[in-house]
């Protein structure tokens, strides 16, 4: 009995190399405004700022989380691990969503002390950083838009686009305090941008966990990988033993055992077979044991 399998690591690699060379670029970035915003809030003596900039500084640590996380997965190989550091960026995204969760909990919980001690805000100097924030935050977004779309990245990103709600909902609550001087707007929007952060953060925790559990893919059906197979090769009777799940963000790895009417034609079989995973489902590691019909009806029968 033969097994027979195939994979590619170059792809990986430079996807790998583009995604953290985004992320340290949105990390330089998003660290040089916090230290200009501290060092305009202690000239300035203003809290807001400063309250502001160690926002950002929450901001770059996650970037830093992801650029070290991609870093890590380039890694090949070793003894231990043998898919290599692949995993890396699934617990960097685990990381940040851990983080974004307290972070959330943090401003939720100062909000709702505003509601019941409202406080006095600037609404000037609240605008002004805000507008600011929102110019550097949508520009990170897009560094990372641009970059693979890992787990690991959509980890940072949700930092990033929780700033960047921020930033919106402190120019809104702002221009109304400005308009209306109602302060309750301010904890109010706040409130509100935590909800959507929370719901972000709870799809890409769900998303990571399917993948710790070794779960079929989003958006794939074990059912048509499984069509797909017999319908490669007239030579092939039937798919079992069937398993696809995720390595990484980057690498779908499946394993299935394949029942054969000619044994002849399992070259060509297993050639047809890899083209359909690849091209129809983007599954770049399959691992394939051909089986006689005999032997895979008594397998099935174990």
């Amino acid at each position: 009995m033969s097994h027979s399998h195939s994979h590619s690591h170059s792809h990986d690699d430079h996807a790998g190399h583009a995604a953290g060379r985004m992320l340290w670029l949105g990390l330089a970035l998003t660290l040089s405004f916090a230290a200009v915003e501290a060092a305009a809030g202690l000239w300035a003596d203003s809290l807001a700022l400063l309250g502001d900039a160690g926002h950002m500084l929450t901001d770059s640590a996650a970037l830093g989380i992801g650029a070290v996380a991609a870093k890590l997965a380039t890694r090949g190989p070793t003894p231990r691990l043998s898919y290599g550091w692949k995993r890396a960026e699934l617990v960097g995204a685990l990381i940040n969503v851990l983080f974004m969760y307290a972070v959330v909990a943090l401003v939720g919980w100062s909000a709702i002390h505003r509601l019941i001690e409202p406080v006095n805000v600037d609404a000037p100097a609240v605008v002004l950083v805000g507008v600011l924030g929102l110019a550097v935050n949508i520009l990170v977004a897009w560094l990372l838009h641009r970059g693979e779309q890992t787990l690991n990245t959509q980890g940072a990103l949700l930092h990033v686009m929780g700033d960047l709600l921020g930033s919106l909902a402190a120019v809104a609550a702002g221009l109304i305090i400005l308009a209306t001087d109602w302060m309750p707007i301010d904890p109010l929007l706040s409130l509100f941008v935590c909800a959507l952060i929370v719901f972000s953060s709870t799809r890409l925790l769900l998303n990571a966990l399917n993948v710790v559990m070794e779960g079929v893919p989003g958006g794939m059906n074990l059912r048509e990988i499984e069509r797909a197979m017999r319908d490669a090769d007239a030579a092939v009777e039937n798919v079992h033993h069937i398993h696809v799940w995720a390595v990484s963000s980057r690498t779908i790895a499946l394993s299935a055992h394949v029942e054969m009417a000619d044994m002849d034609r399992w070259p060509a079989a297993l050639t047809a077979i890899r083209r359909r995973l690849h091209d129809e489902f983007g599954i770049d590691h399959p691992t394939l044991q051909p089986e006689p019909r005999a032997s895979a009806q008594r397998c099935r029968s174990c």
